[in-house]
């Protein structure tokens, strides 16, 4: 959701402002820049403009400044579907009663984060109100995310919190997906409003890491540029890399479309796949739709992707410009009966499925592979071509692409033979590891693809690099990609505030950049380089 923060000067034309906006979402659309999202809740038509009614967001304030402020959070719903309100006090479960304190707020926001975990693309942020009614809470919970990663809240009860949240949450083994791990947040900000004496509520506003926004202050007389803000124009783009940045380690398996049951029930969690041939895309509309209707292809053996993608026409070709996985456990509810009737062979999304899809895999002998959430632009330079779409009255993102692949990388975490790395989760056995005491000497963060069969996978995030170090006794891998997210029209980065030195946090692009290394398997689950992790602010 574009969501607009605009300050101006007295007697600035907002009207005018208002339309050259939408003018300018209409167009980033149009060229691919922004996915077309705006969907009329009432007929469940896409607009295919970003325009509609509440979209997109824009928020205009008076300041004293001879100067317009023009800042642009772009939000995704997996991230949005993890927002949190709780009205206390409230019974929580596993942290009991949280109460019109600031103890109160810990827990609701610890147990907004657990909630959170394998849907939102973490490690993520998030932005809180202490306060307000139901809609200026979250409004103002959303506005924290306007904050830099490095800044200190200038109210010391609420730099205090902030560092408390950020010191606890990390220690609590959820990691990066929800798969374990040393980092679960990069960021907590918290603000406060005045309340009604009879209301409390907590407003918890979850980003994921890949998170896309973009700020400059403009000339009130001109227009022109005067500063730009969450980047810093004089450092380059770095280019993002591709297929060739991918270094195989030999252990990868490879796979063709249509998948034989035999093939399919060889792998095992934590295998590395690469996928080749023909995929299909479906998510929450197509997933409704099969639950009345045949499918429009041939899902026998199939490689089911879901994915809302950004697509353009160039000619008569449609063009895929970004297509990175979405939140799998939306289709839940329709998945397994999805396998059983239309024998598809694997599942590829993130953060993993329920046990009724378990079951389907084990039975029908299917898999699910997670991909790598955020990496949009890197799993556009996997497709090859588009071969076809169907049910497009469902608008692009919904829409069923036929996509041809090429080393399409996944990892299965959920195999046919009932394993799934989404319900491991062994906080106490990892804490009291030794793996895990030399993660937390050497300040390693995060866990990227989880636990494969009792060995560590360990991923270090900072600000925007990951390294992923996958060690088991199937899958003994390094492996990554460099993505651009398709998201925002020009680079953006989190740095320190002016007066300070530039230092990168995260990034975007017309959208995300999250550069990922890979090299040979480890001889030594000690040898690789530390990375120390950022002060928590």
């Amino acid at each position: 959701m574009p969501t607009f923060e605009i300050r101006v000067p007295r007697g600035a034309d907002e009207i005018w402002m208002t339309e050259q906006i939408r003018l300018a979402v209409a167009e980033a659309t149009k060229r691919g820049k922004l996915r077309p999202n705006s969907v009329d809740s009432i007929t469940g038509k896409n607009s295919g403009n970003n325009l509609g009614p509440g979209t997109p967001v824009t928020h205009f304030h008076q300041w004293e400044k001879d100067a317009v402020e023009v800042k642009l959070l772009l939000k995704g719903g997996g991230c949005e579907n993890c927002n949190a309100q709780y009205a206390v006090p409230v019974e929580l479960a596993h942290l009991g009663r949280a109460d019109r304190n600031l103890e109160g707020v810990r827990k609701c926001i610890l147990h907004a984060v657990w909630q959170a975990q394998g849907k939102g693309c973490s490690p993520g942020a998030v932005g809180v109100c202490i306060g307000g009614d139901r809609a200026s809470g979250y409004a103002h919970a959303k506005a924290q995310l306007f904050r830099t990663l490095d800044d200190v809240n200038p109210e010391p009860v609420l730099a205090e919190l902030e560092a408390n949240i950020m010191g606890t949450v990390n220690k609590l083994g959820i990691g990066t997906m929800g798969f374990e791990g040393l980092t679960t947040l990069i960021g907590c900000k918290i603000g406060a409003m005045n309340r009604l004496p009879a209301s409390f509520f907590v407003s918890v506003a979850y980003d994921c890491w890949a998170f896309r926004r973009l700020g400059v202050v403009l000339d009130a007389s001109t227009g022109a540029i005067t500063q730009w803000q969450y980047r810093d124009p004089s450092s380059p783009v770095v280019p993002m890399a591709d297929q060739a940045g991918f270094k195989r380690t030999g252990r990868e398996v490879v796979l063709t479309a249509p998948f034989s049951e035999a093939d399919i029930r060889a792998l095992k969690v934590g295998d590395v796949v690469l996928l080749n041939g023909r995929m299909f895309t479906g998510r929450d509309s197509v997933h409704a739709h099969l639950m009345k209707h045949d499918p429009p292809v041939d899902l026998h053996g199939a490689a089911l992707y879901h994915c809302g993608p950004v697509a353009i026409k160039d000619g008569e070709q449609w063009v895929m410009k970004a297509a990175g996985p979405t939140t799998s456990i939306r289709e839940e509810p329709y998945q397994a009966d999805v396998i059983r009737k239309f024998g598809v062979r694997a599942v590829i999304g993130k953060g993993g499925m329920g046990a009724k899809t378990l079951e389907a895999l084990k039975e029908c002998g299917a898999v699910y592979l997670n991909a790598i959430g955020g990496a949009a632009q890197f799993y556009a330079r996997c497709i090859e071509r588009v071969d076809g779409v169907s049910l497009f009255e469902f608008g692009v993102p919904e829409a069923m692409w036929h996509l041809h692949v090429k080393d399409f990388p996944a990892i299965v975490t959920m195999d046919a033979s009932g394993n799934s790395l989404h319900r491991t989760w062994r906080p106490k056995a990892r804490r009291n590891s030794p793996r895990s005491r030399v993660d937390e000497r050497e300040g390693r963060m995060g866990g990227f693809f989880g636990v494969v069969s009792r060995e560590d996978c360990v991923a270090d995030l900072f600000y925007g690099r990951i390294i992923t170090r996958i060690s088991a006794p199937r899958a003994a891998a390094w492996w990554s990609a460099t993505a651009t997210v398709s998201g925002a029209t020009s680079t953006t980065s989190r740095t320190r505030r002016s007066g300070r030195s530039s230092r990168t946090t995260w990034s975007s692009t017309a959208g995300t950049r999250a550069s990922v290394s890979s090299a040979t398997p480890r001889t030594s689950r000690c040898s690789s380089r530390p990375i120390t992790a950022p002060t928590p602010s």
